[in-house]
């Protein structure tokens, strides 16, 4: 079973939990520093050679359309639950992007969600 690689950007520079949540499900996890951080979330998804991806912001979407339209991941964005994002991992999106929602639970269900889906 290969290690799934997970990508966090969070507008305010957080993502931290979210990311603690990944981890115990056994995926590795890039969480991108700084400010404006979903900005950059294609990018080093793209750097990273990353499974999927994580946007947070008011919205939910700028960090996961960019992804979108500037290295064509499949995205689905303005989620705000964390059965919304499970369903879009089984929907074959890659790039999610939720409003502000760093919490543990989150990261676990989407790489299980992840797991089940491709069998990684």
């Amino acid at each position: 079973m290969s290690q799934i690689t997970v990508v966090i950007g969070d507008r305010l520079g957080k993502g931290q939990k979210v990311a603690a949540g990944a981890e115990a499900a056994g995926a590795r996890v890039v969480v991108i520093p700084g400010v404006a951080a979903d900005m950059k979330l294609g990018d080093v998804m793209k750097a990273e050679n990353a499974d999927f991806g994580i946007s947070f912001c008011g919205s939910g979407g700028a960090g996961a359309i960019t992804a979108q339209t500037k290295y064509g991941y499949k995205a689905k964005h303005s989620m705000r639950a964390i059965d919304e994002g499970v369903a879009a991992i089984g929907e074959g999106y890659n790039v999610l992007g939720f409003g502000f929602m760093d919490v543990e639970e989150l990261g676990k269900a989407l790489v299980e969600a992840y797991q089940k889906k491709h069998g990684k």
